[in-house]
């Protein structure tokens, strides 16, 4: 049994239509960003997670410019990191030196192996690399490349940092799968693809759960 993890019902909706029919999954709509997804991602652990063999968490991302992913692409993460956290500055913000702040935390690479198989095979070849968490996205593409450069990510997003720490504080395995719905870049809506992502992240989820055989 697994329980998948999103922000929204947006995200939600379609994967529980394309999952229908397929045993081994429970759904959590978490909330956007870190603090909500931390809080109700927690309070159903405590619940009780006997049955459970991991944590999926699933969503839209943004790509950064230059790193690989384009529109659509399907991305795994190899680690999640909490971006800003620190001290700021007038030349941005940089890393608590003698506090231990922990902002990194690895997603498990036999769930992670296990999906982009069976993607692949599929024909769904995804990109895989670290992913960042943030508390504002990036509307502006420097910032976007600021935060490339410095935490050498792919993606970002608002909730992944916290679903890998919550899980990890559980012992559970934790996978994370993402759909680009935008470039960051100077913000510019009209030029997102949020229906079409989700719908790839639904269709490339009615593959992969029976597969791992949840």
């Amino acid at each position: 049994m697994f329980l998948l993890v999103t922000a929204t019902e947006q995200e939600m909706e379609p994967l529980a239509e394309a999952l229908t029919g397929v045993v081994g999954w429970l759904p959590l709509v978490a909330g956007i960003g870190c603090l909500e997804t931390a809080v109700r991602l927690t309070r159903w652990l405590v619940g009780g997670h006997d049955q459970l063999r991991g944590v999926i968490n699933c969503g839209v991302a943004g790509a950064f410019v230059g790193a690989g992913p384009g529109l659509l692409d399907l991305c795994l993460a190899t680690e999640e990191t909490q971006a800003d956290i620190g001290v700021g500055s007038t030349s941005g913000v940089s890393d608590f030196e003698t506090m231990l702040v922990p902002s990194r935390f690895p997603l498990d690479c036999r769930l992670r192996q296990d999906a982009c198989r069976i993607l692949s095979e599929a024909g769904l070849r995804p990109w895989l690399g670290p992913f960042l968490s943030v508390l504002t996205v990036s509307g502006t593409e420097r910032l976007g490349q600021a935060r490339r450069q410095r935490y050498q990510a792919i993606c970002e997003n608002m909730e992944g940092a916290a679903v890998a720490r919550v899980a990890a504080e559980f012992h559970l395995p934790c996978l994370e799968l993402r759909t680009i719905s935008n470039l960051v870049v100077d913000r510019d809506l009209s030029q997102w693809q949020m229906a079409a992502a989700i719908d790839r992240l639904a269709q490339a989820m009615a593959l992969l759960l029976p597969g791992l055989g949840g």
